[in-house]
């Protein structure tokens, strides 16, 4: 699994795109985190309706299957920045210099292939339920309260897109630390040791004081 990384900043042209780019991520991270506390309120009015009214929220399954989207994907391009999604690293972590970064940019280079293919068809099946001939521009909608399912599945290539964006960068980034044998590369996830994430901990909890 990944732990803590830093993403290096300088006055290049790729960092300068990582952090442009930078601002969207938190954004689609912020809506995934707004779309979990929205779930979590509405299971709370759920519980009690049907406790002391004994009626529950009508449409909740469908709510929750709307929100699935926000909360599984909106945010997946602003933990792979830094390195905090899942992924099996024990390996990579024993390497070093060039051929770290090759093995980097080959994994970040088969994820963007998949991630293209992805986003090809996840655009078609929005494509296939959005149809603006038709009410509220939906071809199909959920089951209790028929909200419209097109909103949700746009998320995904939008999502998917700037996913893909992301790893353009990184790959940009590997690509470059591997023809000039950089040691610390801008605008990728660098795995921080024990030592430096105490140093971090600690400049954290300055920043506090």
């Amino acid at each position: 699994m990944a732990g803590p990384a830093a993403v290096l900043e300088d006055s290049s042209l790729l960092s300068k795109l990582d952090r442009m780019l930078l601002p969207l991520e938190r954004f689609g991270a912020l809506l995934s985190g707004l779309a979990v506390f929205s779930l979590m309120f509405l299971a709370a009015y759920s519980v009690t309706a049907r406790k002391f009214f004994g009626s529950p929220l009508l449409g909740y399954v469908d709510y929750i299957e709307a929100a699935m989207p926000l909360i599984a994907i909106a945010g997946v391009s602003y933990v792979a920045r830094d390195g905090t999604h899942i992924r099996m690293d024990m390996l990579v972590n024993m390497l070093k210099g060039r051929v770290l970064w090759f093995f980097e940019l080959v994994s970040v280079l088969l994820m963007l292939l998949l991630i293209i293919g992805l986003t090809y068809g996840a655009w078609e099946h929005f494509d296939r339920s959005f149809d603006c001939s038709r009410p509220f521009c939906s071809r199909d909608s959920s089951i209790d309260v028929s909200l419209p399912i097109w909103p949700s599945k746009l998320v995904v290539p939008v999502a998917f897109s700037i996913l893909a964006l992301r790893l353009i960068l990184q790959a940009w980034g590997y690509g470059r630390a591997l023809v000039l044998g950089l040691e610390s590369p801008v605008a990728v996830p660098l795995s921080l040791t024990i030592e430096q994430q105490a140093m971090a901990e600690a400049a954290i909890m300055e920043g506090d004081e």
